[in-house]
Parts: structure tokens; C-alpha cells; sequence
């Protein structure tokens, strides 16, 4: 399988990370004082990586929705192919719709996982600059939802489980893409993956916008990692919309109710994947494994309804989602 490294530079911190930047400062002063000379600081460097473990878990204990965008947005995040090369013993992708080109936004192929033969399908935004450019930034045009779907055939043809990785900031929303038939693709995925007689299960593993989501997102079990987040749009356009400015995307992101507690409470997702205390990107590898047992458990369980039984639980799912009232009008 081909290596797929992740990031690896100087640590990025977020904003609101600010406390563990000057905790962190303050260690590579103690290691800078203990390499200029013959001193043991040893003490020194435990009590503040415990100050550092300490901080870390107040601070992403309470986090509020517009920072759960942010780390769902971290540079450092783990994408789609690194969870495929860490929870994978091979992976071989395929590529091209077979109509137009093959989106790169968009990547999926046969992979072993843990001995079961499955279909990956996901969103890849990129590594470094000239990577999330190679990928659109994770923005999917209509050829990237329509190999999706091409690939989700085969793998109902050859009776192999559908596994979907979501990561996406939306649709590309050029005008290439409305000419070739955006909405068009990603309403095509809907109603095919609605009736594909294989388990499918959807995570969402960073962002989870609008229609771009949803197009790789219908599934007999839909989970989101803990900081995550899934809305019809972003605080930032739904701020623009609403205040005619970004500035407010604090309080919109809020207001949308888009962070994986809220989506669970409203019975729109399945489950909630716990993430490392400081994130995904904070301990990668151990989020891998947590996301490889979670899939191996559900798809066991998957396993056991009838193709009929599958597709009649999946319509009967999202026809049951949403609450309204039917007033009289007098």
C-alpha cells in the first residue's frame, strides 16, 4: 500500500489552545537550559507535562461548538487515507466515473479490514498546500460523488460492506461543477444508496457540510467522531447570510446545533466515536484503532439482516427522522 504520512511540523495550536502554547513554551525553555549545560531538570520537564495533561483535558472538556469547528479543521487532523492505511492491511483504490474524470477530492477502493473485505469511499482534503489544491481542498465535484456511487455498486455487486469517511468543507460550488449536474449527482447517491442491498456505515470525521456530506452519507448506521461537526451549511456562510458578516460565526455555530451531542440528541446520528483528549490529531494512531474496532463491531452487527431487511431498516431510518406538528387552520 502506498505511505501516506501525515503533517509533521512544529506544533499548530488553535486559539483557544493559548494556555498549552505557553506551557509548551515554557518546556523547550527548561530543555534549552538542560542541553546548554550539565543540569537535571528532569523534575521539572514531568511536573509540567503534567500541568500540560491537566490543561489539555479542562480545556476539551467544556469545548463550545464553534471549537469543535476549528478542531475538526486542524491542520494536523487525520484524513481519509491515513485511517486507510493505519486500519487497512491493503487497500487498493479505484478510480474515474467512467463518464468524465476521476475527482480527486474523492478517494475509495477495496480494502482489507481486520480480514473482511470492504469498501472505503471518503473525502481527502490534503496534507500541505500543493496536496489540498492537488484535492480541492476535500470539495468534491460531480465526478467524485458519481465514482462514489460507481463504486458502491461493485461493492454491492460482490456483496462487500460500504464504510464511508466524511470530511468535507461542501460540494465544489463552481460553475464547472452545476454545468456537469452537482445536485443531480449527489440526489442520484442518495436514492441509489437508499436501496443498496450491503451494510453501510457513514463517519464523519472532520467536517460534515451540507449536501457534500450527505452524498457519501446515507447509511444503516451514521456515527461522528466527538469533534466533529454536520450541518446543512457552515457558521461562517449561515453568519454571513443571517448578519451579513463573518464575524458572528461564534454565535451561528452555536445556533445550528451542529456538534456530534447535539446531532445525537436529535436522533440523527447513530453514535458518538471518543476521541483523544486533545483531539484527533493529538494521538492519530490511537483514534485509528478506536475507529477500526468501532466498524468491525458494527459491521458484525450489520451482518446479521437479510439485504431486504437492511434496505427496509435503512428508509424506515431516515423517513422516522425530524419532529413536526400539523396545525388547524380556522
Amino acid at each position: 500500500m502506498k505511505q501516506v504520512a501525515q503533517k509533521v511540523n512544529a506544533m499548530v495550536f488553535l486559539e483557544f489552545e493559548e494556555p498549552l502554547k505557553n506551557l509548551y513554551n515554557q518546556l523547550d525553555k527548561i530543555k534549552d537550559v538542560a542541553s546548554a549545560g550539565d543540569v537535571d531538570v528532569s523534575i521539572m520537564e514531568r511536573e509540567l507535562m503534567q500541568k500540560i495533561k491537566d490543561k489539555r483535558k479542562e480545556i476539551y472538556s467544556s469545548l463550545t461548538g464553534w471549537q469543535k469547528v476549528q478542531v475538526s479543521r486542524h491542520p494536523e487532523r487525520p484524513y481519509t487515507l491515513y485511517y486507510i492505511e493505519q486500519m487497512c492491511n491493503k487497500f487498493i483504490e479505484l478510480h474515474g466515473d467512467r463518464y468524465f474524470a476521476d475527482d480527486k477530492a474523492i478517494v475509495g477502493g477495496i480494502a482489507d479490514l481486520d480480514g473482511e473485505t470492504v469498501m472505503i469511499i471518503g473525502h481527502q482534503k490534503g496534507v500541505n498546500i500543493k496536496m489540498r489544491q492537488y484535492r480541492n481542498f476535500g470539495m468534491a465535484n460531480p465526478e467524485g460523488y458519481r465514482k462514489a456511487l460507481r463504486l458502491m455498486k461493485t461493492a454491492e455487486r460482490f456483496g462487500f460492506p460500504i464504510v464511508t469517511l466524511i470530511d468535507t468543507p461542501g460540494a465544489f460550488p463552481g460553475l464547472e461543477a452545476e454545468e456537469r449536474g452537482q445536485a443531480e449527482a449527489i440526489a442520484r447517491n442518495l436514492i441509489e444508496m437508499a436501496q443498496l442491498k450491503v451494510p453501510i456505515v457513514c463517519v464523519v470525521i472532520g467536517e460534515g457540510a451540507s449536501g457534500g456530506a450527505i452524498g457519501i452519507g446515507l447509511g444503516d448506521r451514521v456515527y461522528m467522531l466527538e469533534n466533529t461537526w454536520y450541518s446543512v451549511i457552515s457558521p461562517e456562510s449561515c453568519s454571513s447570510i443571517l448578519w451579513r458578516s463573518w464575524d458572528y460565526k461564534e454565535q451561528a455555530a452555536e445556533a445550528l446545533k451542529l456538534t456530534a451531542d447535539d446531532m445525537y440528541e436529535f436522533g440523527l446520528i447513530d453514535g458518538i466515536i471518543k476521541e483523544p483528549v486533545g483531539g484527533a490529531h493529538s494521538a492519530p494512531e490511537v483514534m485509528a484503532r478506536a475507529l477500526r474496532r468501532h466498524l468491525k463491531k458494527v459491521l458484525t452487527e450489520l451482518t446479521q439482516f437479510s439485504a431486504e431487511q437492511l434496505v427496509q431498516q435503512r428508509i424506515e431510518k431516515y423517513v422516522n427522522m425530524g419532529e413536526f406538528n400539523v396545525g388547524t387552520v380556522r
